[in-house]
């Protein structure tokens, strides 16, 4: 029997077809990589031009392979000023130089240094991302350079984080630094302890208070810092037992052996879980509060003495103040009543002694005029005037200021023009310091306006504001004295001419406008005039009010039968007012309304009508409701009569002070009619109508 004889393949062939296999699945593998959407693969020559553009970097870049390959270096996708920095910085580390461009990105892989790095490559549409490149050099067998490759991924989605995470970080230290400041700035000391009443945390108070490092302190038993170490650890497990604990007194003791006492609160405190971490305890100094309250108490006396001392001295201030204007106007009055009867004399004086005689008299009333205004500014700034907002007419205080001022205006030539009051128009004000501001803006602008000049006063309506303004013509203010204005005694520079002043009605008028809730300016322009202004709220015209409770028949209160007809007397200076007072009284046939429009008329028509009921207004021209009580009190013709407060000072401070003074009742406006009624009513039960001897 033949064998058949076996052939078998020469191995050289079955190496080469693995090989090849091998290769093929290597190139495969190389090809899937460089093609690889995920990196860039940029491959260049060896002067730096693109020859090969992956489909990772169209992707990255935006732009296609055949823009690119053969026309650009890698350097003109990056930031230029990034490849400048790059550059310096290589130069200065290797300590040769590199020219910015594509040698600062392959200078070291062209030198074999493994390099990797971050740039930001700008993409076609010029937008930018970050990105971490690799970069290698490619050689031929000798080993020259026949170029680069730079493989670069997306770096924005790490950078993203990075920025995240470096955003949490900065806020966990602010958090942890807005935590420690507020432990550190407390002027407690604060300590932490574990349930075993072991120190686990304390502040820079508690340093202070034991004269022991926050290291010392830690560690060491709460206790061992007290005089009285027991009742220190009482406290903590009371705090543990019953959750917190308030004044908490106990004796620190530092180390330098001085002993200070502290009153502690402490609470307890838990994490997440709710798990009991021990105890949070806050320690006040009271050693100063301590011997406070004993001083106190040992110089009871001397306080009490010196409080009647301050009062003494407030006392004598407000006597200075009120007899100062008596004692200055004493001799003045001599001065001006003789220098008048001198003027006046049969026959009349020669020109040479009119001459001598008119300086007395100017200067006579200027000084008047300078007694009034010191005191009322002195009272302003001593917070002793008093002001009574409430709805005032404007047209009627314009109407009363015209007629003051208009005279002087004519006697210069000067033309004045007022606003037509077509519509009924009221601001919140005290009426008598409304008018005051009005004649001082008024009268300025006459003193200090050109011969036959104008002076215009307009009003507006702003929102809820209403704006006076007094128009002159004069010579105007530059802005260097615009600047002075409002100043005491501040004339600028006025001294020198002949028109009289003090230099303190600008500064009068804008402290009450402020009282008044108001305020004041000026704009002028030098050779054309100025226009001082000032602003005060708006308000609605005076009315009654009747409860929601009381039904309208109610607000009558007519009375019933025959009555004796019983006098009223109504002390207020608002005609507004005093026109409400009218209607009221008007619907008491029983009543007959008598009537005075400040405080020195109203107590002389007391005592010569001795009326059975007073209302008075408080803040009055002249003097005050409370200094017209106080002398009819005094006058035995008139102490009996009943005097009612109608006032809107409406505070509660205000009401006291009136009750205090002596009023019967204390009502404020707007007027309640029922309330005014019932009031009315009960003071005329007080007082009998009987037949009262005059003196």
């Amino acid at each position: 029997m033949q064998i058949p004889t076996i052939v078998s393949a020469p191995m050289d062939v079955v190496t080469e077809v693995r090989r090849e296999a091998a290769l093929l699945k290597t190139g495969a593998l190389q090809n899937a990589i460089f093609n690889s959407a995920n990196f860039s693969s940029i491959a260049t020559d060896e002067k730096g031009v693109i020859q090969i553009f992956n489909v990772g970097a169209e992707r990255m870049l935006g732009y296609t392979a055949p823009e690119v390959v053969d026309r650009v270096t890698p350097a003109d996708i990056s930031d230029p000023q990034e490849l400048i920095v790059r550059a310096r910085a290589l130069s200065l580390e290797l300590g040769t130089p590199i020219t910015p461009g594509f040698e600062a990105l392959v200078f070291k892989a062209s030198r074999g240094i493994e390099d990797i790095y971050e740039l930001t490559y700008i993409r076609k549409d010029g937008s930018r991302f970050p990105a971490v490149v690799s970069v290698t050099a490619l050689r031929d067998d000798p080993g020259e350079i026949i170029g680069y490759l730079l493989i670069g991924t997306d770096n924005t989605a790490r950078k993203q984080v990075e920025a995240e995470q470096k955003l949490l970080d900065q806020r966990l230290r602010d958090q942890q630094f807005y935590t420690r400041s507020l432990i550190e700035s407390n002027i407690d000391a604060l300590i932490a302890t574990d349930p075993a009443g072991i120190i686990t945390d304390a502040n820079k108070q508690m340093e202070a208070l034991t004269g022991c490092t926050r290291d010392e302190l830690i560690g060491a038993p709460f206790k061992d810092f007290f005089t009285d170490p027991d009742r220190a650890e009482a406290g903590i497990r009371w705090v543990l037992s019953g959750g917190k604990v308030t004044d908490y007194e106990l004796t620190a003791r530092a180390r330098d052996g001085k002993e200070t006492v502290v009153s502690y609160n402490a609470t307890t405190f838990h994490d997440r879980d709710r798990k009991l971490q021990g105890v949070f305890a806050a320690a006040r100094d009271v050693t100063e509060r301590k011997r406070f309250e004993r001083a106190l108490q040992e110089n009871n006396l001397e306080l009490e003495r010196a409080r009647a001392a301050a009062e003494k001295a407030n006392l004598a201030k407000s006597d200075f103040l009120s007899s100062m204007s008596h004692e200055l106007r004493s001799p003045l009055n001599a001065i001006l009543g003789f220098a008048q009867l001198m003027s006046s004399e049969t026959p009349p004086p020669t020109q040479k002694q009119s001459a001598q005689i008119d300086p007395i008299l100017r200067a006579g009333w200027y000084l008047l005029d300078l007694i009034n205004e010191i005191l009322d500014l002195a009272q302003v700034e001593s917070g002793k005037l008093a002001l009574s907002l409430e709805p005032t007419s404007l047209a009627e205080v314009m109407t009363e200021c015209r007629a003051m001022i208009e005279p002087q205006g004519q006697k210069r030539g000067i033309r004045m023009t007022f606003p037509d009051f077509e519509t009924a128009c009221f601001v919140n004000a005290d009426r008598t310091r409304l008018k005051q501001v009005l004649l001082n803006l008024l009268s300025n602008a006459v003193k200090y306006n050109r011969a036959e000049g104008t002076v215009r006063v307009e009003f507006a309506v702003e929102a809820e504001r209403i704006r006076i303004s007094v128009r002159d013509s004069g010579a105007g203010l530059g802005p260097e004295m615009l600047e002075q204005l409002f100043q005491s005694f501040n004339r600028l520079g006025r001294e020198s001419t002949t028109e009289e002043g003090t230099g303190i009605g600008l500064v009068m008028s804008k402290r009450l406008v402020e009282m008044m809730g108001g305020t004041i300016g000026v704009e002028s322009t030098v050779g054309v005039g100025s226009v001082f202004w000032f602003e005060l709220g708006g308000a609605v015209a005076p009315g009654l009010m009747v409860d929601e409770a009381e039904s309208p028949a109610a607000a009558v209160l007519a009375v019933s039968g025959p009555a004796p007809v019983r006098t009223v007397l109504c002390v207020e200076d608002n005609p507004a007012n005093m026109a409400l007072i009218a209607q009221l009284i008007a619907r008491r046939p029983d009543l007959r309304l008598l009537s005075a429009g400040d405080g020195n008329l109203g107590v002389r028509a007391a005592r010569e009508r001795l009326p059975d009921v007073i209302l008075m207004d408080i803040n009055l021209p002249g003097i005050s409701g409370i200094e017209a009580l106080r002398i009819l009190r005094e006058d035995a013709a008139t102490a009996h009569i009943p005097v009612i407060a109608l006032s809107a000072n409406a505070m509660p401070r205000d009401i006291e002070k009136g009750l205090c003074a002596g009023f019967y009742r204390y009502l404020t406006k707007p007027i309640k009619v029922d309330e005014f009624m019932r009031a009315l009513d009960t003071a005329l039960e007080v007082t009998p109508h009987i037949a009262v001897p005059t003196r």
